[in-house]
């Protein structure tokens, strides 16, 4: 069992530094083992990690089969967190493939279990892929007061990496609304708290960023988008939208 346990913090290390590779290969070995001990609770973790690194190699068939062999393994086990954490890995894939009702709905059924449980932290997450959610469906207002909600919470929270994921957010509704200075400024400071604990963004999830930059970029030229991030940068997380 300890070999499981260091085969995650091993896994999450590798895909968090942009191995995804590396990430494969332990999660596969980690799997091979859970399934030889036949602890359900590991096989379903392990199918899981698998799904996130195959959403990060932008494989979206492969990571929906994962998932779905994940939260299959959960529910048959009666392993209720397995079977969330399964479903956010089926809802995050589910965007990234532009099937955004299918998307919504399963965030909608995480956030009512996260609301039962009372994990509010799980709901920095949700909240910012809702945001998203409303941001490519071009209703900018919807988006603002979900990812609004969103930094509220992830700053109660104090988790740096969630509150640059909800500025992030919260730049994409400013760019879909057209205040392209207020996105660049916001995309930087999330730059800056990511950067503050060491982990920038993988490659592999920029697309929501790349997207958004492209947008601010596109209105106020190179020059102006630069000076506008480098102003939110210094700003870092004490930024206000």
């Amino acid at each position: 069992m300890g070999q499981l346990k260091a085969s995650f913090g091993l896994g999450m290390l590798a895909q968090l530094g942009g191995d995804n590779a590396r990430a494969e290969a332990v999660h596969r070995e980690g799997l091979r083992v859970a399934e030889e001990l036949r602890s359900w609770p590991e096989v379903s973790y392990k199918l899981s990690w698998l799904g996130r690194v195959a959403l990060t190699e932008g494989d979206y068939a492969k990571a929906r089969d994962l998932h779905e062999r994940a939260r299959r393994t959960a529910a048959e086990h009666g392993f209720s967190p397995g079977e969330v954490y399964a479903e956010t890995g089926l809802a995050l894939g589910a965007r990234r493939e532009g099937r955004l009702d299918a998307a919504e709905a399963h965030w909608d059924r995480l956030r009512s279990w996260h609301r039962q449980v009372g994990f509010e932290a799980g709901g920095t997450l949700a909240l910012a892929e809702l945001g998203f959610v409303a941001e490519l469906r071009g209703d900018a207002e919807r988006a603002l007061a979900l990812q609004s909600e969103g930094l509220a919470l992830a700053r109660q929270v104090g988790d740096p990496r969630a509150i640059a994921l909800a500025l992030e957010g919260v730049a994409g509704a400013r760019a879909l609304a057209g205040d392209a200075v207020g996105a660049a400024r916001l995309l930087g400071a999330a730059t800056a708290a990511r950067a503050s604990v060491g982990v920038p963004l993988p490659a592999g999830e920029r697309g929501d960023v790349d997207r958004i930059t492209a947008l601010a970029r596109a209105a106020l030229g190179a020059a102006g988008f630069a000076a506008a991030f480098t102003t939110g940068h210094a700003e870092g997380l004490a930024i206000t939208p």
